[in-house]
């Protein structure tokens, strides 16, 4: 569904990612995980087409993408959440929703999509007509989910959906991607934690340094020893 051959990205002079090789199957989890500065932003900002310095070919449903501007891309139906969430804190939660009905294949499907929103994060229904900004962490990215399934992703791209969250709402998001999934979602995640994306991850790809050093099931990425002692302990 979603494939990048030989991908490389810049930011000015500085090269990023280096021959970068992905494919994402329709209905599937893919993880890519790795430590900061790997690169894994990068990848993701690249598909969504705000890296414009770049090389390689972008596919989405046999399409090439890679010279489309992101709003395009994002037309086409590959949303992302960005790292940090970036709501709008003087909106209120429902206003935040209805921006991500801005394209016209989504936009008369507003009353419907809001409908499938609140059934699956249903604290967003309760805080509808309250500020985005007073939210709490967990509650904005959930917001942060919400706005993006208003668009109606066929994929859905989370950048470190869990940074900064307690363990209780780690392992709320994990639990809520796999509901993603379950609806026929195709989804790229993008993780720090590299022990809960691959357990969920039907493929999962490691970063190091802007290049793909291991790939597979997520599953048997998790008995690797080179990865378990770089980035899960040995554990």
């Amino acid at each position: 569904m979603l494939k990048a051959d030989l991908l490389n990205s810049y930011y000015g002079d500085i090269q990023v990612l280096h021959n970068v090789n992905l494919h994402i199957d329709e209905g599937h989890v893919v993880a890519v995980v790795g430590a900061n500065a790997a690169g894994k932003s990068t990848l993701i900002n690249s598909i969504s087409g705000l890296v414009e310095h770049k090389t390689g070919r972008i596919y989405f449903e046999d399409q090439r993408i890679d010279g489309l501007p992101a709003h395009r891309i994002a037309e086409l139906g590959v949303i992302q959440i960005p790292e940090g969430r970036r709501i709008f804190p003087f909106l209120t939660v429902l206003e935040n929703l209805e921006l991500g009905c801005y394209s016209r294949r989504t936009r008369a499907r507003r009353k419907n999509n809001l409908q499938v929103v609140f059934d699956l994060l249903p604290i967003l229904n309760e805080r509808q007509c309250q500020m985005a900004g007073s939210l709490s962490g967990g509650e904005q990215q959930m917001c942060a989910i919400g706005r993006a399934l208003m668009a109606m992703p066929k994929v859905l791209m989370l950048d470190e959906p869990t940074l900064g969250l307690a363990p209780l709402l780690v392992q709320k998001v994990f639990e809520l991607v796999e509901e993603i999934k379950a609806r026929n979602t195709t989804i790229l995640l993008v993780e720090q934690n590299v022990r809960k994306s691959l357990s969920i991850a039907d493929r999962g790809y490691v970063l190091e340094n802007g290049q793909i050093v291991l790939e597979g099931i997520g599953k048997d990425l998790l008995a690797n020893e080179r990865l378990k002692e770089a980035y899960i302990g040995g554990g």
